[in-house]
C-alpha cells in the first residue's frame, strides 16, 4: 500500500449531485449545441439547481447492471463498501440520460426525423438495460414556440413522438435557440432536477426493499453497507436531513460489528468514512457543537481500537488522518461564514493530527527497523491485479476472506513485513511539518502566540531529525525571543540545545558562538559538566580550531559537518563578529553607571563598569571599551591586554571569575563647549579572542543589560528577602542600577550678585534696579557680561509693555525691548565689585519675572590641563507693578449739586480726586486740565496740587468752574478734555517725573430757556434788611411770557412784588429786587420763587432751585437791648 492510502477518497470529499448524462450534442464541431454546453456547465451560481452534468455519446455504454438478488438466504458478503460504489454512482451511472435531437414541428421530413429520434432513445435505453434511470428527449429548434394550445400541429406531432420514443409527456422538453437561452436552460435544469428525484428515491427504496431479507448472523455487513448507500443516495436527493439520520445510524450498525485483528482496519476505515461525512453535513446545517461532538465520541469509541500489533503505526497514522480530516472540515466551515473562538478552532485538531503523526513516526522506527539485508517480497503481496481493492480497508493479500483466523500465516507474515517497509520509506518528517504549519497558521490567526510558539519548536524540531537544519535553525531562533521574554528557562535551554547542533552540523560560526554564550549563562539549565564541554568547544572555536561533535547528532551529518569545519579553519576570511546581547542572555552580564547625575565642567566624569561572568570556568577577555554619543571621549575610556594563545586561562586585568563582579573606574574631563549637554553611553563592547584567531565582540547597547534584565529587576524590587553579607570588596549584582547618561553643566561661579529695589513697581514710572557685581574668583574674570531684562516665556502682553534701559533720564517708548542681552562690564579683578543701574518701564500691571544674568570666562587647571571655563550667575526677583494713584472726576451745580448734564452757556464746577495707592510716598509735580474745544474755563485754570506730598491712602483734589457753549442740536455727549498728573516717587529725588494723562468723562448738554441766578449776601442777620435781586435772561430766540410769584416762609418778612406778568425779549435780562426781613436765626428757607413759562411749559420750578439758592444762614441779632 502506498502512504496515501490514508487519504480519504475524492467520491466521498465532494458534495454528492445528481448526474445527468447529456447525449446527442456536438460540442467541437457545433457552434448550437457548443452554446447549449456552456450554458449548462459555465458561470454556474450557487442559486442553480445541484446537478453535475457531462455529455456523452449516444452509444456510450453504461456499466452493467448485476442480476436481481430475490434471496440473500445463501449470501455470504466479502466486506462492508466496495471500493467503485460511489464513484460509479457519481460519475458513471446518471440519473437521467437526456437525448438532444434538432427538430422544428414544422420539418418537411417529419416521420424519417421522428423515427431517427425514436432510433436513438431506443439505444440508450439498451444502453441502460435493468437500470432505474430516467431518459427524456430534448428538442433543439430554431423558432420560438407559441404558446400551449394554439399551435395544434405542435400538440400532435408532440404526442405521435412521445409514442413513437415510449416517452410520457413530462419527459419531452423543446430548447428554442434563441436570446434567452441561458432561461430556458435554467428552466430545462430544475425539470430535469424533479426526474432526478425520481430517480433516487426509487433506488432509496430499492435498497430499503434489500432489509427484509438480511438477518443479524450473517448480514451484519450489508446493513451497514444498505444504511451508508441510503444515506449516500439522500444526499443525491439533497435530502441532507435523512442523509444524515441514516449516516448515523449507520455509524452505530459499524461499531456493532464484531471486530478482530483481521477486520479492524475495516471497520475503523469504514467508520472513518461515515464520521466524516456526519460531521460534514452538521457543519452545514450550521450545527457545529453537534459535528465537535460527534468527532469527539468518533475518537473516544476507535482509538484503542489498535489492531495489529506489527501494524501498530497504521492506527496512529488513521489516528493522525482523522484529526487532520475533521480541521478541514472545521476551516473549510469557517470560511463559509462560522465563528470560532480561541479555545475552539481548526488548529487543535491540525495539533492533534501532529501528535499522532509523531507518534506514528516513533511506532515506525521501532516496528520498521529491519536490517539493511531484508529485502522486500516479490511477488509483491501488497499490488493487486486491477491495481486497487474490491473493499474499502481490507488486505491485499486476503480480499474478502472473513475469517478471524489467516488461511496463510505464511503470506500475512510477508505481507505485514511488506507493510512495514513501505512505511519505513515514508517522509514522517514531511508529513508532520505540513500539520504543524497548518496549526501554527490557526493559531496566529486566533491570536494564541504560546500556542504557535510551541509548535513552531515542533517543527524546528522536525526540520532537524529531517535534516534540513537552515529551516530548523530559522523557526527555533525565531521563537527563542518569545521564550527569552518570558522567561521560561527550560524550554530555552532546550531549544538552543537544538539549535547548537544544527549551526554545528551547519558549521555556522557566528550562531555557534550565540548559543555557546547563552547556554553558559544564567538562563541555562544545563549542568555543569555540559557547560565545561561548551565552554572548551567555544574556547577552540575562538582559537580557529574544530569543535567537538554535539552529543546525539546523526553521524552521517557529523561527518559532513567535520569537513565543512576543516574549511572554515582554512579560510581566512572575517574572523571578528559581533553579537548583540541585547536580544539574548549571554553568560557574561554589564552594568554602566556614572558616578553622579551631573559633573561640574571643571570637574573629571567618573563612571564604573561592572562585570558578572557566569560560566564554569574563569575566562580571560582581551579587551573593553566604551563607546559615547560624543566619539571623542571613547579614546580615555578603554582597557586592553595582550595574550599569547597557551595564556587565554592566566589571570589578568580582564580576567572574570564565575560568580564575582568585577569593577572597572573610568574617568575623563569634559569638553567645555559639552556645557549644558547630555554624555550618553551608547555601547559597551566586551571583546573576547585575538586577532590570531577569531574574536567575538559582545556588544550592549546604552548602559548594559540583555533579554533576561529587566524581569531580573523587576523580581529583584518584588523580593523581600535579606541579601547575604558578601565579604569586604565584594558587591550584590542585584543593588547595581544602571546610569547611562549624565548632564555637564558649567562651573560653579565664583562672583555674588546682589539686587537692590523698592518694590512694587509703579506703573509707567522709570523703576530702579540696581545690579552689584562682585568677584571671589583667584584669578582675572574675562569678559563679564551682563544680561538683564524681563525673563523670557512669560505672557505676551506683558512682554509688549515691558522695556528695559540704562539711561534714567528718559521715559522708554515701544522701541525699547524687554530684555538688554550681553551687556559688556569688562574684566573684573580678584575682590573687585561693580554696580550697574537698570531702569524697566512697566506700562501695564501684574506680576513680572525679571533676570539678570552673568556671565564670564576664567581660567582653570584640572588634571593637570588647563582649561577656559564659562561661568554665570542668574538671580530672578519678582516684582508686581501696581496703579501709583486712582483719579476721580465728577460734574456739579456752582451749588455742589451731583449733575448728570449740564445746560449751555450755565456755569458748572469739575471736581477731580487723586487717590494715592502707592505704599510709597507720591510727589504731584503739577496737574494740567486740557479742555476741548467744546468746553470753556469760566476763570483762569491753574495747578492748585502742585508738589503735593501724598502719603499712602491721602488725597488732593482740585475744581475748576467751567461752561459748555450751545451745542448744535442732536449732539447729546460733549467731549470734556482730559486731565494730565506729572509725578515722581518722593525718594527719588533725580529721577523724571511721570505724566499721566486721564481722559475725562462725556457729558450732556441741553439748551434751558430761562436762566435765573441770584445776588444775595453770604449771610443774614436777625431783624435786619437782607436784599436779594435776581436776574432772568431769556436764553432763547423769542419773546418770553412768564409769571413770577413769591410764596413767603415762616422765617421772613419780605417786601416786593408778590406776583407779577413780565415779557422779556430774546438775550435780555430782567431785573427783580426783593427786600426779605429775617425773624429767626439758623439756616433758614428763602421765600420761594416760582416762575411759569408760558411758551415752555415743562420748564419746572424744581429745575429752577438748581440755578438761585433756597436756603441762607441767619445769625443773631448784632446787639440786644436789655432788659430790665
Amino acid at each position: 500500500m502506498s502512504p496515501s492510502q490514508w487519504d480519504f477518497p475524492v467520491e466521498l470529499c465532494c458534495r454528492p449531485m445528481a448526474f445527468v448524462a447529456l447525449t446527442g450534442l456536438d460540442v467541437i464541431y457545433n457552434a448550437v449545441h457548443r452554446a447549449v454546453w456552456d450554458a449548462f456547465c459555465a458561470n454556474r451560481r450557487a442559486d442553480r439547481v445541484p446537478i453535475s452534468f457531462k455529455v456523452l455519446p449516444g452509444d456510450h455504454e453504461y456499466p452493467k447492471c448485476r442480476n436481481k438478488r430475490t434471496s440473500y438466504e445463501w449470501h455470504i458478503p466479502k466486506g462492508i463498501l466496495k471500493t467503485g460504489w460511489m464513484n460509479k454512482h457519481l460519475n458513471l451511472v446518471p440519473a437521467l440520460v437526456v437525448v438532444f435531437y434538432e427538430l422544428d414541428w414544422d420539418e418537411p421530413q417529419w416521420k424519417e426525423k421522428q423515427s431517427e429520434c425514436a432510433t436513438r432513445v431506443e439505444i440508450v435505453r439498451q444502453s441502460l438495460q435493468g437500470r432505474n434511470t430516467k431518459v427524456a428527449v430534448v428538442l433543439i429548434q430554431k423558432k420560438t414556440p407559441l404558446p400551449p394550445g394554439e399551435d395544434v400541429i405542435a400538440s400532435e406531432r408532440a404526442a405521435a413522438l412521445c409514442n413513437a420514443c415510449d416517452l410520457s409527456g413530462k419527459s419531452l422538453f423543446v430548447l428554442p435557440h434563441t436570446d434567452h437561452l441561458v432561461g430556458y436552460i435554467i428552466r430545462l435544469e430544475n425539470a430535469f432536477y424533479e426526474h432526478a428525484q425520481t430517480y433516487y428515491y426509487t433506488e432509496i427504496r430499492r435498497v430499503k426493499s434489500h432489509k427484509e431479507f438480511l438477518n443479524k448472523t450473517t448480514h451484519q455487513l450489508l446493513f451497514v453497507r444498505h444504511q451508508f448507500k441510503i444515506a449516500f443516495f439522500s444526499e443525491l436527493k439533497q435530502d441532507t436531513q435523512n442523509a444524515l439520520k441514516n449516516y448515523r445510524t449507520a455509524y452505530n450498525l459499524v461499531h456493532e460489528l464484531r471486530a478482530h485483528e483481521t477486520n479492524m482496519l475495516e471497520i475503523k476505515t469504514i467508520a472513518g468514512f461515515i464520521n466524516y461525512k456526519i460531521c460534514r453535513l452538521c457543519f452545514q446545517h450550521n450545527t457545529p457543537l453537534d459535528a465537535i461532538a460527534q468527532f469527539r465520541k468518533h475518537i473516544d469509541v476507535c482509538k484503542k481500537k489498535i489492531g495489529s500489533a506489527e501494524l501498530a503505526f497504521e492506527h496512529a497514522a488513521w489516528m493522525s488522518k482523522q484529526f487532520q480530516a475533521f480541521g478541514d472540515l472545521f476551516d473549510e466551515a469557517i470560511k463559509l461564514g462560522l465563528t470560532a473562538i480561541q479555545t475552539q478552532n481548526p488548529g487543535f485538531y491540525y495539533q492533534q493530527a501532529a501528535y499522532y503523526a509523531q507518534e506514528r513516526k516513533q511506532v515506525a522506527s521501532v516496528l520498521c527497523n529491519h536490517e539493511p539485508s531484508v529485502m522486500y517480497p516479490n511477488p509483491d503481496p501488497i499490488e493487486t491485479q486491477t491495481g486497487m481493492l474490491d473493499f474499502y480497508g481490507q488486505r491485499p493479500w486476503r480480499q474478502g476472506v472473513l475469517s478471524f483466523d489467516p488461511n496463510d500465516p505464511e503470506k500475512e507474515k510477508v505481507g505485514i513485513l511488506a507493510l512495514q517497509l513501505k512505511e519505513k520509506k515514508v517522509l514522517h518528517s514531511e508529513l508532520i511539518i505540513t500539520l504543524l504549519s497548518n496549526a501554527v497558521a490557526q493559531f496566529k490567526k486566533y491570536k494564541c502566540p504560546r500556542m504557535k510558539s510551541h509548535l513552531m519548536v515542533q517543527m524546528g524540531e522536525e526540520y532537524y531529525y529531517a535534516k534540513d537544519y537552515t529551516k530548523a535553525l530559522k523557526l527555533l531562533d525565531y521563537v527563542l525571543c518569545d521564550y527569552r521574554s518570558e522567561g521560561w528557562w527550560t524550554l530555552l535551554t532546550s531549544i538552543l540545545t537544538t539549535a547548537l547542533k544544527c549551526s554545528y552540523l551547519m558549521a555556522q560560526i557566528k550562531d555557534y558562538i550565540t548559543y555557546s554564550l547563552e547556554l553558559l549563562g544564567r538562563a541555562s539549565n544545563l549542568k555543569e559538566d555540559q557547560k565545561s564541554r561548551i565552554e572548551k568547544n567555544l574556547i577552540k572555536v575562538l582559537m580557529n580550531e574544530s569543535p567537538d561533535p554535539e552529543p546525539d547528532c546523526d553521524a552521517t551529518s557529523v561527518k559532513s559537518s567535520q569537513k565543512l569545519w576543516a574549511d572554515r579553519v582554512s579560510l581566512a576570511g572575517n574572523n571578528i563578529f559581533t553579537i548583540e546581547v541585547q536580544d539574548f542572555v549571554p553568560f557574561v552580564q554589564c552594568k554602566a553607571r556614572f558616578v553622579a547625575p551631573s559633573f561640574h565642567v571643571d570637574t573629571p566624569v567618573q563612571f564604573d563598569i561592572f562585570l558578572k561572568a557566569d560560566c564554569p570556568h574563569p575566562l580571560r577577555f582581551s579587551k573593553l571599551c566604551v563607546g559615547f554619543n560624543n566619539q571623542e571621549y571613547n579614546q580615555y575610556c578603554m582597557v586592553e591586554e595582550v595574550y599569547q594563545k597557551n595564556e587565554l586561562f592566566t589571570q589578568g586585568m580582564l580576567c572574570l571569575t564565575p560568580g564575582k563582579t568585577k569593577k572597572f573606574f573610568f574617568k575623563f574631563v569634559a569638553k567645555t563647549e559639552d556645557v549644558g549637554k547630555k554624555i550618553e553611553i551608547t555601547s559597551v563592547d566586551l571583546i573576547l579572542g585575538s586577532e590570531n584567531g577569531r574574536c567575538v565582540i559582545l556588544n550592549w547597547r546604552g548602559g548594559g543589560g540583555d533579554a533576561a534584565s529587566s524581569q531580573e529587576a523587576l523580581l529583584a524590587a518584588r523580593s523581600f528577602k535579606r541579601r547575604p553579607k558578601l565579604p569586604e570588596g565584594e558587591i550584590h549584582w542585584e543593588s547595581l542600577t544602571v546610569q547611562t547618561s549624565t548632564m555637564i553643566i558649567s562651573r560653579v561661579p565664583n562672583i555674588s550678585v546682589q539686587l537692590k529695589h523698592e518694590p512694587p513697581a509703579l506703573m509707567n514710572e522709570m523703576y530702579c534696579l540696581s545690579v552689584t557685581i562682585q568677584s571671589h574668583e583667584k584669578t582675572v574674570a574675562k569678559d563679564v557680561k551682563l544680561t538683564a531684562g524681563l525673563k523670557p516665556g512669560q505672557d505676551a502682553n506683558l512682554t509688549q509693555k515691558t522695556h528695559v534701559t540704562l539711561n534714567g533720564t528718559e521715559i522708554c517708548d515701544d522701541s525699547f525691548p524687554a530684555l538688554l542681552p550681553d551687556i559688556p562690564i569688562g574684566d573684573l579683578q580678584p575682590g573687585e565689585k561693580l554696580e550697574k543701574t537698570v531702569y524697566i518701564h512697566c506700562g501695564m500691571v501684574g506680576t513680572r519675572m525679571f533676570l539678570v544674568y552673568v556671565s564670564y570666562l576664567v581660567n582653570t587647571t584640572i588634571e593637570g590641563k588647563e582649561i577656559l571655563c564659562k561661568c554665570h550667575r542668574d538671580e530672578t526677583v519678582t516684582i508686581e507693578t501696581v496703579f501709583p494713584f486712582d483719579v476721580a472726576v465728577k460734574f456739579v451745580s456752582t451749588k455742589f449739586e451731583h449733575l448728570d448734564k449740564v445746560f449751555s452757556d450755565i456755569p458748572f464746577l469739575l471736581m477731580t480726586d487723586i487717590l494715592s495707592t502707592s505704599p510709597w510716598a507720591l510727589t504731584i509735580v503739577t496737574s494740567q486740565l486740557q479742555l476741548s474745544p467744546s468746553m470753556m474755563p469760566v476763570d483762569q485754570l491753574e495747578s492748585y496740587v502742585e508738589n503735593v506730598v501724598l502719603q499712602t491712602g491721602e488725597s488732593a483734589s482740585e475744581c475748576f468752574c467751567l461752561r459748555c457753549p450751545p451745542v448744535s442740536s442732536g449732539q447729546s455727549g460733549v467731549a470734556t478734555g482730559s486731565y494730565a498728573v506729572s509725578w515722581k516717587r518722593s525718594s527719588a529725588v533725580k529721577s523724571i517725573p511721570v505724566r499721566t494723562v486721564i481722559t475725562l468723562p462725556h457729558v450732556i448738554a441741553e439748551s434751558i430757556p430761562l436762566h435765573v441766578n441770584a445776588d444775595l449776601p453770604s449771610f443774614g442777620r436777625v431783624r435786619e434788611s437782607l436784599p436779594v435781586k435776581y436776574h432772568l435772561q431769556n436764553k432763547t430766540n423769542i419773546v418770553q411770557d412768564l409769571e413770577v410769584s413769591v410764596e413767603p416762609s415762616d422765617a421772613f418778612m419780605f417786601s416786593g412784588l408778590k406776583q407779577i406778568r413780565l415779557r422779556i425779549l430774546p438775550g435780555s435780562e430782567q431785573e427783580m429786587l426783593y427786600n426779605f426781613y429775617p425773624l429767626m436765626a439758623g439756616y433758614q428757607q428763602l421765600p420761594s420763587l416760582n416762575i411759569n413759562l408760558l411758551r415752555f411749559p415743562h420748564f419746572t420750578n424744581q429745575l429752577l432751585r438748581r440755578f438761585i439758592p433756597t436756603h441762607i444762614f441767619v445769625k443773631e441779632m448784632q446787639f440786644r437791648e436789655l432788659e430790665w
